[in-house]
């Protein structure tokens, strides 16, 4: 395979990256549903632009001593979403501070007004859109998401796209990820904020 095909962009180099990290000045944010790949890209993103990741359902359960599954089986989906609000505004007000960092936040976060309104206002919002047929396949690898415990995974997911198509629409950035590597993704994303600041 040569080397010298033009047709496909260069990828950034690393002094291109760095100089769009000195020009982010607020966290990045990842929104999408479950098994989009919020944590292993924001994981990537974060190391490429030389800054913090953190995982904001990590977050929640250092802060519950529960898992996630744990606090919807013990509570509820409502008292979970007030916990997720606290957790996210907290994790964005660090990075506000700091001024970067990159936050992967689950899949209903977005869709809370309050957190949503908290995010677009002091971050900026990355919907990573995926289809529903990648989304059942890395999700299916685990069975530690509660919404899908209790029915068929594509009914739920193509269900739940529907639902929040609407608030991941929101966000100041979009892209679209196939079943591509992480790095692919993450670097997706870094050419997408350089187009948007």
């Amino acid at each position: 395979m040569h080397h010298d095909d033009q047709s496909l962009p260069a990828p950034l180099n690393s002094a291109a990256i760095a100089s769009i990290a000195r020009r982010i000045d607020r966290p990045i944010v990842l929104v999408g549903l479950m098994g989009a790949g919020k944590s292993t890209v924001g994981r990537r993103l974060a190391g490429l632009l030389g800054t913090e990741f953190v995982d904001a359902d990590d977050a929640i359960e250092e802060a519950a001593r529960l898992s996630i599954a744990e606090i919807f089986e013990q509570f509820d989906e409502a008292y979970f979403r007030d916990g997720e609000r606290r957790v996210i505004a907290r994790l964005i007000e660090e990075g506000v501070k700091r001024g970067g960092g990159v936050i992967a936040t689950g899949g209903g976060a977005f869709c809370n007004d309050e957190t949503r309104a908290l995010i677009l206002d002091s971050a900026i919002a990355v919907w990573i859109d995926c289809d529903i047929d990648t989304l059942i396949e890395r999700t299916a690898r685990r069975n530690t998401r509660p919404l899908l415990n209790n029915g068929d995974p594509r009914e739920i997911l193509t269900r739940l796209h529907a639902q929040r198509k609407q608030f991941y629409e929101q966000a100041q950035i979009r892209v679209a990820s196939q079943d591509s590597p992480h790095y692919e993704a993450a670097m997706t994303i870094i050419e997408a904020i350089d187009r948007w600041l």
